[in-house]
C-alpha cells in the first residue's frame, strides 16, 4: 500500500528481453524493468504524456527500435512506457494514443504492472524536446471528436455571505459539475499556457457589474460554446487540465451543491434525484426509494448498483459516493446512466413473500425477463411457457416458474484468479467455483470463516467438510468488497429464515 506520506509504492524487477536482441541486458541500464505501482489515495502519482495519435514513426532507444510510447514529465521523464500488463494480461502500448494508455492505466483499479524503458538524459531530450524547446510540436489539433457538452442551466448561489452564479456543465445529459466564470477563466489560461500555439475560441469577457438575467444567460451560451470547440479538438479534450476541471473543483461550494443524477429502475425507466454532491450511496438509494414510492421494507431488497458492463453489476458500497462514478462513466457505453437499481435478495423463500407487494413484483419481474433475455438464468425447455407467460403480464406466475430455473437469483462473478492448486481461472459464483470443466459446490453450512485481504485485493473463506481439517480458499478479484458483501448478505438472509 501507500506509505505514510502518500506515494505510491514502487517495486522494480528485470522484464524479459524484447524479441529480437538488443544489446541492454534484460534489467540492465539498457533494457526494460517491470515497474509495480500501488495506487494511494491520491492515485498513482504520475501523469503520462505522448502521442494522441495511434502508430507513428519507430525510435531507436537504448539501440532497439520501438513504435512512439507515452512517458511521464519530469522528474520521471527518462522513464518511457513499454508494455502495460495490466491485471493478468500483458497489453502492448507501443505506437498506442495517449488516451489508450491513460484509460488502460485507469483501468488498473489498485495496482499497476509497467515495463518501463530508463534512459539517459540526452536521450531523453532528444526523444521529448520538453517544455523549452519543441514540446509542443507534440500536439496534434487535426483529430476532432464529437463531444455531447452543454451549459444548459446556471444558478444563484449564497454562502459565506457572497452571492454569486454557477453554470450547471453536462454531458451526454448527465450532470458533471458546476462552476464559476472565474474558473472557467482559470481554465481558459492554464489551457493557453499548455497549448500555447493553438488560437483558442474568445471567452465571454468579465463585467465589473451585476449581470442581469439576460445578461447571464448571454454569458452561458458563450461558455457553453467555448467548451463545445475546445473539447472538439480531442488532445485538448482529453487533457487533464480539461479533464480535472469537468469532474473536480477547488471551490468549496462544489462539495455541498445539488447536482442531478438520473438512476434506471428494474422496469426500463429512468428516475432522476436532486442531490448533494457529496452524498452517499445509502443517500442517494433513499432518494431515489422515495421518488418512487417504495416502502422502507420493499428498500431492504432493493441496492443501488453500478454497472461495469453489459455482462456484470457491482453494489456500490454504503459510503460510496455515486455522483463521482456517475461522472467518471459519462464516456461509457451505457446509456444514459451507469447507477441503476437491482434486487438485492437471494432467497426464493423471502422473495415469494413478496407476491402481495405490487411494486416488488413488478421489478423483480422485469429484471428476471431482462436476466433471460441476457442468458443469465437458463429457461430452456420452459422458454415457451415463459414467453407465454411474459406476454400475458402474469407477473406471479412466471417467478415462480423461473424460480425452479438455473440461475435465478445468482452472480456470476468476471473471470478471477484463484489460490486453488487446479488449473484455470475461476468464475466465483455465490455457491461454486467453476474451473475449467468441473465445478467444486460448496455448502453454505461448511463456511467457517470469510475476510478480505485489501492489500491483496482478494477475498478468502474457509470451509470445513466432515472430519476434514478446515481449509482456505483466496479468490483475486478487483471486487473482493462486493464478493464478501454478498456473503454477508446471503448469512443475513439465512438468519431471517431461522427466524421466521
Amino acid at each position: 500500500m501507500a506509505d505514510e506520506e502518500g506515494e505510491p509504492l514502487l517495486r522494480s524487477a528485470a522484464a524479459p528481453q524484447r524479441n529480437g536482441g538488443g544489446e541492454g541486458a534484460p534489467g540492465g541500464p539498457g533494457g526494460p524493468r517491470v515497474v509495480r505501482i500501488v495506487k494511494s489515495e491520491s492515485g498513482y502519482g504520475f501523469n503520462v504524456r505522448g502521442q494522441v495519435s495511434e502508430g507513428g514513426q519507430l525510435r531507436s532507444i537504448n539501440g532497439e527500435l520501438y513504435a512512439p510510447l507515452q512517458h511521464p514529465p519530469p522528474p520521471f521523464s527518462r522513464l518511457f512506457c513499454c508494455f502495460s500488463p495490466l491485471c493478468r494480461n500483458g497489453v502492448n502500448v507501443e505506437g498506442a494514443t495517449h488516451k489508450q494508455v491513460v484509460d488502460l492505466i485507469r483501468a488498473g483499479e489498485k495496482e499497476l504492472i509497467l515495463t518501463v524503458l530508463s534512459v539517459p538524459p540526452h536521450e531523453a531530450d532528444n526523444l521529448d524536446p520538453g517544455d523549452d524547446s519543441l514540446g509542443q510540436s507534440f500536439y496534434d489539433y487535426t483529430e476532432k471528436q464529437a463531444v455531447p457538452i452543454s451549459i444548459p442551466t446556471y444558478k444563484h448561489v449564497e454562502q459565506n455571505g457572497e452571492k454569486f452564479v454557477v453554470y450547471n456543465v453536462y454531458m451526454a445529459g448527465r450532470q458533471l459539475c458546476s462552476k464559476r466564470y472565474r474558473e472557467f477563466a482559470i481554465l481558459h489560461q492554464n489551457l493557453k499556457r499548455e497549448f500555447a500555439n493553438f488560437t483558442f475560441p474568445r471567452l465571454p469577457g468579465k463585467w465589473p457589474f451585476s449581470l442581469s438575467e439576460q445578461q447571464l444567460d448571454s454569458r452561458r451560451r458563450g461558455l457553453e460554446e467555448y467548451l463545445e470547440k475546445v473539447c472538439s479538438i480531442r488532445v485538448i479534450g482529453e487533457s487533464d487540465i480539461m479533464q480535472e476541471f469537468l469532474s473536480e473543483s477547488d471551490e468549496n461550494y462544489n462539495g455541498v451543491s445539488d447536482v442531478e443524477l438520473r438512476v434506471a429502475l428494474p422496469d426500463i425507466t429512468t428516475v432522476t434525484v436532486r442531490v448533494k454532491k457529496n452524498s452517499t450511496t445509502d443517500q442517494v438509494y433513499q432518494a431515489v426509494a422515495a421518488k418512487v414510492g417504495m416502502d422502507s421494507i420493499t428498500a431492504n431488497y432493493f441496492a443501488l448498483f453500478e454497472v461495469i458492463n453489459h455482462s456484470f453489476v457491482r453494489k456500490l458500497a454504503p459510503n460510496e459516493f455515486p455522483h463521482k462514478l456517475y461522472v467518471q462513466n459519462y464516456t461509457s457505453a451505457v446509456p444514459g446512466t451507469c447507477l441503476t437499481i437491482r434486487k438485492w435478495l437471494f432467497t426464493t423463500e423471502e422473495e415469494v413473500l413478496l407476491n402481495d407487494n405490487d411494486l416488488a413484483v413488478t421489478y423483480f419481474f422485469h429484471q428476471a425477463v431482462d436476466d433471460v433475455k441476457k442468458g443469465y438464468i437458463k429457461a430452456e425447455e420452459k422458454s415457451y411457457q415463459l414467453q407465454k407467460l411474459c406476454e400475458q403480464r402474469k407477473m406471479v406466475m412466471y417467478l415462480n416458474m423461473l424460480r425452479t430455473c438455473e440461475g435465478y437469483n445468482e452472480i456470476i462473478f468476471p473471470h478471477c484468479s484463484c489460490d486453488s492448486r487446479r488449473k484455470g481461472h475461476p468464475h466465483p459464483g455465490l455457491l461454486f467455483l467453476f474451473l475449467q470443466n468441473q465445478v467444486i459446490a460448496f455448502e453454505w453450512d461448511e463456511m467457517q470463516r470469510w475476510d478480505t485481504d485489501e492489500e491483496g485485493m482478494a477475498f478468502c473463506f474457509e470451509y470445513a467438510r466432515g472430519e476434514k481439517k478446515p481449509r482456505w480458499v483466496k479468490i483475486f478479484t478487483p471486487y473482493f468488497n462486493y464478493m464478501h458483501e454478498c456473503f454477508e448478505r446471503v448469512f443475513c438472509e439465512l438468519k431471517w429464515r431461522k427466524e421466521v
